[in-house]
């Protein structure tokens, strides 16, 4: 989906930090003090059978910083249980080097495709027990909120979203895309729980 000359220019002045235009609530609950958040140290998961994305944001009052990114890549000739024990063994070794205090995972979104679907859920499923089985609340948010609350429009683009990922961590390069989305999952949960709320998430 594209976006019109002026959501372009809107988004362009965001993450140049010019224009008139004041800073999105997830700008600035990255930037705000850890006596704000609830949560300290946030986990962020984009499920995927092939690419579950992660990420993992401490936020103290010197701002904000990724201590770890990435994504579980498995590849297209592995069976699906295969690909679900990856997904759960990294996650478990990311936990237990991070210990993050709350998870964010991505919401669940319509999919014409049954198949898609389920194989999703599989994937999700696994990720939501691994967070689950070590105490940690999980909360989930919709894809739309989360590039609302980080890019300031709900149907940008992934390369937007990684942009502004980098800008927020002050990362040397852009994360790769499920990564950056896993990021952006944490970035958006912090900016809801903070100051600038704009709504709730589900706890699940």
């Amino acid at each position: 989906m594209g976006i019109t000359p002026k959501q372009f220019a809107e988004m362009k002045s965001r993450m140049t930090g010019t224009g008139r235009r004041a800073a999105t609530p997830a700008s600035r609950a990255v930037d705000a003090p850890a006596k704000t958040q609830k949560f300290a140290r946030v986990l962020g998961i984009d499920p995927s059978l092939r690419g579950t994305g992660y990420g993992v944001i401490q936020f103290t009052r010197n701002g904000s910083t990724a201590l770890a990114s990435g994504t579980i890549h498995c590849p297209a000739t592995w069976e699906r249980s295969r690909c679900l024990v990856k997904i759960s063994e990294t996650l478990r070794d990311v936990i237990r080097a991070t210990k993050p205090e709350v998870c964010a995972i991505e919401g669940l979104f319509f999919a014409q495709n049954l198949q898609t679907a389920l194989i999703m859920g599989e994937a999700r499923g696994v990720a939501i027990c691994c967070a689950a089985e070590v105490g940690l609340e999980v909360y989930e948010i919709a894809p739309r909120k989360v590039k609302q609350a980080v890019v300031g429009y709900g149907a940008a683009q992934k390369s937007a979203v990684a942009k502004m990922v980098q800008r927020m961590l002050h990362l040397a390069e852009p994360p790769a895309p499920d990564a950056a989305d896993a990021l952006a999952l944490a970035i958006a949960f912090a900016s809801e729980q903070g100051t600038y709320a704009l709504s709730a998430p589900k706890k699940l």
